[in-house]
């Protein structure tokens, strides 16, 4: 399959213009200019032509909840739901997320192994989806945050066993708890820590021994310091809560960077109405702590959270972004945070992300031109997934 547009995007803040993009199975096999790649001896079969568009590689949401669906009380609609009736609404949820342009999700918390089983059906094909990481079960204390996932845990060995029995099921990455959380309203405030310090080393070191990453849910400053301290290596909406408001720590903040972990602030695509709900002087200081982090070199990463209270799956991504380029970082930087940035923090980064022979097929078509303007990464013309062509708003898929 060939695939030719006005800009390819090849790199950070790079475009090849009059660009092409060559394709056999599920592989990229040749990226350069038009006449070049056109004239390819592998240049067989279809000729998807996209003028006007630009060419970049597929959106990737770092932190998703496919099975909660996104509405005023995701809670009660999943505890009222059965386990076939939970993955019937994932698959469209999943559908939804690869009509909006996102390719690869990371899914942090599921129940059941309903992510690996709708994992599953994406890779063979059965249903049309972006590729899932799947954290599986997450771990949290007795009666913490999200304790109605199946994942709570008492004491070092407690921990190191769920962590064995989420790898040997396919999870790709660990989710602990290491704060409390909003979505769980009879547990620990979002502000408190739930996890010891040795119980979260032993959940480090377990996961290293598999090679396996860990995310750590960490509203709290002392639980982003003790996340960092145990070696994790992302840490999930950072927003450095303390009991009587917030407290961006400067060590713990130099050591995130020294340490090279990933920050998702994960971001509602609703993100213009924080101040309605927390007031403007604490959504002042939201903002600004996220501008700090950027402005002190943290790798950010793109998520939306979505499934949770009011974030839906379809465009959230999209609109998410928008929050980053608010707080002053340019629109090439976002991009990286929703590309190649969060393929690297995904440990992806050599088979997706950019666009470059050898990696999979995950790419997105928008019109106009997404370095000027941020909202043309809603303007979709075509999404493309391992090979596969998907029409946005349609559930099938096509191999080319």
């Amino acid at each position: 399959m060939l695939i030719t547009a006005d800009r390819i995007l090849t790199g950070s803040g790079t475009y090849l213009e009059d660009g092409a993009v060559l394709i056999d199975g599920d592989l990229i096999t040749a990226v350069g200019p038009r006449a070049q790649v056109a004239g390819h001896s592998g240049a067989q079969g279809a000729d998807l032509s996209f003028p006007g568009a630009t060419v970049m590689p597929g959106l990737i949401d770092a932190h998703v909840h496919l099975v909660f669906d996104g509405g005023t009380d995701p809670l009660a609609a999943f505890n009222d739901s059965s386990d076939e009736e939970l993955l019937h609404d994932m698959r469209r949820r999943a559908q939804q997320l690869l009509s909006s342009g996102v390719t690869t999700v990371r899914d942090l918390g599921d129940s059941n192994g309903l992510a690996l089983r709708l994992c599953e059906e994406i890779g063979r094909g059965a249903t049309a989806g972006p590729r899932i990481v799947s954290a599986g079960t997450p771990l949290t204390t007795p009666g913490g945050h999200c304790h109605f996932l199946g994942g709570e845990v008492r004491g070092e060995v407690a921990v190191r066993d769920l962590v064995r029995r989420n790898v040997a099921a396919g999870a790709g990455v660990i989710k602990v708890m290491a704060s409390g959380g909003g979505l769980t309203k009879d547990g620990p405030k979002s502000w408190q820590s739930q996890f010891s310090a040795d119980e979260l080393r032993a959940l480090v070191d377990e996961a290293r021994q598999a090679g396996v990453p860990v995310a750590a849910h960490a509203h709290s400053a002392d639980g982003i310091a003790a996340a960092v301290a145990a070696g994790v290596d992302t840490i999930e909406h950072c927003t450095w809560m303390t009991e009587d408001g917030f407290g961006l720590r400067q060590d713990v903040l130099k050591e995130i960077v020294d340490r090279g972990i990933a920050v998702c602030p994960a971001v509602s695509p609703h993100w213009q109405m924080v101040a309605r709900h927390f007031g403007n002087e604490r959504t002042r200081i939201l903002f600004g702590q996220v501008q700090q982090m950027a402005e002190a070199g943290v790798r950010l990463i793109a998520g939306t959270d979505a499934g949770v209270q009011r974030t839906g799956f379809n465009g959230s991504l999209a609109g998410a972004l928008g929050f980053y380029a608010h707080v002053g970082m340019p629109t090439d930087r976002v991009i990286d945070m929703a590309t190649a940035q969060a393929a690297d923090a995904l440990g992806f980064g050599g088979s997706t992300g950019r666009i470059a022979p050898g990696l999979r097929a995950d790419l997105l078509v928008v019109g106009g031109d997404p370095l000027a303007d941020l909202g043309a990464l809603k303007e979709i013309r075509a999404v493309i997934t391992a090979g596969r062509v998907h029409e946005p708003g349609s559930s099938a898929e096509q191999k080319r």
